[in-house]
């Protein structure tokens, strides 16, 4: 799928408005935008593109959602320091705005958005049936939510579009809209998406696409993000009634086998398909794996091993005793030729595939478990840890074999709940979120710089005499938010940058 920046609409654009013969000849090998979105057909394979395009930016969104937190490290390679000034310093809180992963993710974004429109743009003259028409909006309309869902938290004020530019000079006049009008696109797109979306599919090759529930579910967690309790409860109240349920089994909201993929708990997933050669898989077995540890946790020793969202100190020690998630999610060490390394890793994506680096996982983005953990975070802040909210609560922890929580304090309450979405949600990508949902710029900054003293005192991965930098682990208010890349500034300066970069 093409990569569309601001800059990149403009220029594509300009040259389409030349008048030279030679530039208007068409590619006899492609189908041109107004030769396509023609019938239903079509139309699905343009919203199929729009999916793919957000699997690829999930491969990397373990960068922003746990890289930033206390949650994970990394396994620092002495030999190789490539990634300082990329990956790493999302770990050691050292981005600034010429990052080239904040590129990409911006570019991401804004490139699967324009395709969004576009489709929903273009699919208005297509032959389609009604009932593929509304579905097909809803998706996208789904899709497009959660990128801004993302986006406003990521970056806090952001550019709305929710149409394609028809001429180049626009594009270079578009500034950014202020985090409320932002959350009201993100709730009209998702109230619309609820009303379309069915609870299920009828064929079982759209199972994995966008419902009813995860619409609900995710304007649930916006109205949670804005503190709109009552909205919350009431929304994810909803959800609890579409045929959602815990698995008995923690392993299998994980598990790739056809019969658990996509199951019972899920809501909406991140598709991935691997043993083939169709570009699809997921490889985040081979990316969080030790980087020395060979064939010994993916089972291939010719696949190159990443060593990042290494599980901290902090996360292992947080599990209380007999939670039957622990070693679900990760493993304190691996053992090589007889050798028993201490490396940590995640282990809740590792499950076994036929090609190397070419894995079958799916990674979850909204499961059932999630909304019970809202919904008691919600009834809390509304009206304090009633009999509801702690029932909604230890139905998690039943299912971790943990005890029955009863607690009769709104902050001790919160704290519990927020450890529990820690544990439970590990290594999916939620903890910045949760953070800085449950504490303020001053809060989250002090938070992380005491995590970044125990990292520093005792770092979970030996770092082969690499000592830290005097900006490693140093927080301060400003990085609430990300940096907007540094090219998009100098394209458009009336975006202007983020305080403090």
């Amino acid at each position: 799928m093409k990569k569309v920046t601001i800059l990149g609409i403009a220029l594509a654009l300009c040259l389409s408005s030349c008048s030279e013969d030679f530039l208007n000849q068409t590619d006899p090998t492609k189908v041109g935008v107004d030769k396509f979105y023609k019938n239903e057909e079509q139309v699905k394979q343009a919203l199929s593109g729009v999916y793919s395009q957000v699997q690829a930016l999930t491969n990397t969104a373990y960068l922003f959602g746990e890289f930033q937190t206390d949650n994970t490290t990394l396994d620092l390679n002495p030999s190789d320091r490539g990634g300082a000034g990329g990956w790493e310093a999302f770990e050691f809180g050292t981005v600034n705005s010429g990052n080239g992963e904040i590129a990409n993710l911006w570019n991401g974004y804004y490139a699967a958005m324009y395709n969004c429109n576009l489709t929903l743009e273009k699919m208005v003259e297509a032959t389609m049936s009604e009932n593929g028409r509304k579905e097909a909006e809803g998706q996208l309309k789904f899709l497009r939510a959660y990128m801004y869902f993302n986006l406003v938290q990521y970056f806090g004020d952001v550019i709305i579009v929710t149409s394609t530019l028809a001429t180049p000079d626009p594009a270079f006049e578009l500034v950014r809209a202020p985090q409320a009008e932002v959350w009201a696109q993100i709730e009209k797109d998702l109230k619309e998406a609820a009303a379309s979306l069915p609870a299920k599919y009828a064929a079982a090759a759209d199972k994995g696409r966008a419902t009813k529930g995860a619409a609900l579910s995710l304007l649930g967690k916006s109205y949670l993000t804005q503190k709109k309790y009552a909205d919350a409860v009431t929304t994810l109240k909803e959800v609890t009634t579409l045929g959602y349920a815990l698995n008995a089994n923690y392993a299998d909201n994980f598990d790739p086998a056809p019969a658990k993929k996509n199951g019972i708990e899920s809501i909406f997933e991140i598709q991935y398909q691997g043993d083939n050669d169709l570009g699809e898989w997921s490889s985040f077995q081979y990316v969080f794996a030790p980087r020395v540890s060979r064939g010994a946790v993916t089972g291939y020793a010719a696949g190159a091993n990443g060593g990042r969202n290494v599980p901290t100190n902090d996360i292992m020690a947080a599990y209380e005793k007999g939670d039957l998630r622990k070693d679900i999610s990760l493993k304190p060490d691996f053992t090589l030729d007889g050798k028993v390394y201490p490396v940590p890793y995640v282990s809740k994506y590792n499950y076994p595939h036929t090609i190397v680096q070419r894995t079958n996982t799916n990674w979850p983005i909204l499961r059932y478990a999630d909304v019970l953990l809202m919904l008691a975070e919600s009834i809390n802040e509304q009206s304090g840890p009633t009999a509801e909210a702690l029932g909604y609560l230890n139905q998690v922890r039943k299912r971790a074999g943990l005890a029955d929580l009863t607690i009769a304090d709104k902050v001790a309450f919160r704290t519990a709940v927020l450890k529990e979405r820690r544990l439970e949600l590990a290594f999916e990508n939620h903890r910045w979120f949760d953070l800085k949902r449950t504490k303020t710029p001053a809060e989250w900054a002090a938070f992380m710089n005491a995590h970044g003293a125990q990292e520093r005192a005792k770092p979970t991965v030996d770092r082969g005499n690499v000592p830290f930098n005097s900006t490693d682990y140093v927080y301060t208010e400003n990085e609430y938010v990300l940096p907007l890349p540094a090219p998009q500034i100098l394209i458009n300066p009336k975006l202007a940058q983020n305080p403090g970069y």
